[in-house]
């Protein structure tokens, strides 16, 4: 394992003019958000303006082998996480000590075995997944998986759009001859496909597709990329968006456990809120959610799908012997293993103890990560050694794990960010590759499986989270390199 940091070399020679540059941001700026890359104001919010998201210039590189590699993978991945999520021992296991210390994981972990006690109503499951990915200069610029998604996979619309504007840009500059290298990108289609087959399976014309969104809807281009492709391709379904409170004030099942809201039966929700805590203000979110849950339509994701997105779940799942409960093919766990960096439980015991030294030693060789997904909760650097030792002697640490942290090469680029006028400045980046995937199937089969496109996410390599709506981070598209 080597710990030499590499630098990739940009696609075309950098720096732009100044006069080349404002002209190309200019224009680049408009393009974006005319095609749907933007999103409402968070500060000052107006649901009639949008501005547009944060986005590299040119096209960062990425190597071509591992891209490759991610798109073979999420085949496999789909099939890992479904069963996964279909095992009731495993997760009991995996999160036995978690619920006694995470309210919020304990009240999901409720619902899930009620309803498993119950018998579920629907045994079909939808997964709309992706899988982060960075390359890691310690493993020769191999892949290693960031995590997997399984809750309120976004994006998808947004990925589509990037592509396309960086196809434009890089003929506006003069350089058609890199458009080989920039891949084919379907995750809008993709992912809406899988929604329309899963209403085709749930097999009544008259039903819809819930979206289920926040009181306030920041997101809102890539929520609506969405719904209208459904519509596109498949003109006879009908989305309607609805909140926890509509939910909980008028929805109800019917005789057969249908959901019913305002004269509709729904066949499939596909989640938009509901992963974090900040979004169940107060018993009503926790019954709507349940009510749900309860009911025959085809959940994206159903509880057992979401717990399966876990960090704790992931982590035992790189344990020795995991992966084979679950993969038969034994080349399918050795290229499962390649991509798992080192991720370590903090649990009350001897390896437990390992960890906890692990990160009190070289902190900075790690992350803590909670059992949260949204971003801008994990911990990095020396504050790793502060966030352990304040809580090695508590029952709290069994809430998060540790992770070895990935150290990704280097590029140039261009970060274009709303607000103001500057002219953008060149700095060293690095990325992270989500590729998306589509499966569904029962406890017993899986009837449909897919990777169905990517999204790069990047920000300045100085920077720990690489969010793109609230940090520091930017839409981007990989540009492959051999």
């Amino acid at each position: 394992m080597s710990q030499k940091t590499s630098h990739l070399l940009p696609i075309i020679p950098l720096p732009l003019s100044e006069a080349q540059l404002k002209e190309i941001v200019e224009k680049s700026k408009d393009w974006v958000l005319m095609h749907g890359i933007s999103m409402r104001p968070k500060t000052q919010f107006d649901e009639d303006g949008l501005r547009f998201l944060p986005f590299v210039l040119i096209p960062s590189v990425f190597p071509r082998k591992e891209f490759e590699k991610a798109c073979e993978m999420q085949s496999i991945l789909n099939e890992l996480m479904h069963k996964v999520a279909h095992d009731r021992c495993f997760f009991t296991e995996s999160l036995k000590d978690i619920v006694k210390v995470d309210e919020f994981t304990r009240n999901l972990f409720r619902i899930y075995e009620t309803v498993v006690a119950e018998g579920l109503t629907q045994r079909v499951c939808l997964g709309l997944l992706r899988s982060d990915y960075m390359v890691d200069c310690s493993y020769n610029n191999k892949i290693k998986q960031v995590e997997i998604n399984t809750f309120s996979v976004s994006l998808g619309g947004i990925g589509t759009n990037i592509t396309a504007f960086h196809r434009y840009l890089l003929r506006e500059l003069g350089h058609t001859d890199t458009l080989k290298n920039l891949p084919e990108n379907n995750a809008l289609k993709g992912l809406c496909g899988g929604l329309i087959e899963a209403w085709k399976i749930y097999a009544n014309p008259e039903a819809v597709i819930l979206f289920l969104i926040a009181e306030i809807t920041y997101k809102i281009c890539d929520q609506r990329l969405h719904e209208f492709k459904i519509r596109e391709m498949c003109p006879q379904v009908r989305v309607i968006r609805r909140t926890f409170t509509d939910i909980a004030a008028r929805a109800s099942l019917g005789p057969k456990k249908q959901l019913l809201i305002d004269g509709c039966e729904v066949a499939v929700i596909y989640f938009r809120t509901g992963f974090a805590p900040e979004h169940y203000h107060s018993h009503k979110e926790w019954e709507a959610r349940f009510l749900m849950e309860r009911s025959l339509a085809i959940k994206a994701p159903s509880i057992h799908y979401h717990l399966a997105g876990t960090k704790k779940v992931q982590q035992t799942l790189a344990k020795p012997g995991a992966l084979e409960q679950f993969l038969s093919d034994p080349l399918k766990v050795a290229k499962v293993k390649q991509i798992f960096g080192g991720l370590y439980s903090l649990d009350s015991d001897e390896l437990g103890e390992q960890a906890v030294q692990m990160a009190i030693d070289d902190p900075e060789k790690f992350v803590l990560k909670p059992q949260r997904e949204g971003g801008g909760n994990n911990v990095y650097g020396l504050e790793v050694r502060d966030a352990v030792k304040k809580m090695k002697d508590s029952e709290e640490r069994t809430a998060w794990i540790l992770m070895e942290r990935i150290r990704p090469p280097l590029t140039m680029g261009y970060m274009v960010r709303p607000g103001g006028n500057k002219v953008s400045q060149l700095v060293e980046v690095v990325s992270e590759l989500g590729i998306y995937g589509v499966v569904i199937g029962d406890a017993e089969n899986i009837t449909y499986s897919k990777q169905v496109g990517h999204i790069l996410r990047t920000k300045p390599a100085t920077a720990n989270e690489g969010s793109t709506s609230s940090g520091p981070g930017a839409l981007d598209s990989p540009h492959l390199i051999d």
